[in-house]
């Protein structure tokens, strides 16, 4: 299962002002595509394996299509970043999971914690941009390693 199987990449662009050239399309399908959120180390091998891109390429897109809001920048225990789409019509937020042992990131389920930030923007004088939610702990595959090494 694709992670925002309904969007049309190339009109969500062209709703936040950004032109959907070949490479910025690339990336977006390649990081909405994926069922798990992607470090940049990974976009970059992965689009280098059949076109020709540069890594400054890739952060320069990526930088653009966080600052558009198509994408989002989330933070691993690992004090390293990793990309998803941001929330849109077709995809709803969501908690990510952080793996300590392999350093897995994967996405929840958008209901799988109860996150009601009603009260907070009540409470808080400012503008909220953004909830980010991270559960760090150790991942199904390491804990059964774990099992089967012992």
């Amino acid at each position: 299962m694709t992670m925002c199987q309904r969007c049309n990449y190339p009109r969500l662009f062209r709703s936040k002002g950004v032109t959907p050239t070949p490479n910025r399309l690339m990336l977006m399908e390649l990081v909405g595509d994926s069922p798990a959120p992607l470090s940049p180390q990974k976009i970059y091998e992965t689009l280098n394996r059949t076109h020709r891109l540069n890594r400054v390429t890739v952060y320069r897109i990526l930088d653009l299509l966080v600052e558009k809001n198509l994408l989002e920048r989330l933070s691993s225990g690992d004090r390293s970043f990793r990309y998803g789409l941001a929330p849109n019509a077709n995809h709803r937020p969501h908690p990510h999971f952080f793996c300590r042992r392999c350093g897995a990131m994967e996405c929840l389920a958008s209901d799988s914690l109860d996150l009601d930030t009603r009260a907070l923007e009540r409470r808080y004088p400012g503008a909220i941009e953004k909830v980010e939610v991270r559960v760090d702990g150790i991942c199904g595959n390491c804990v059964g390693a774990k099992g089967k090494m012992g």
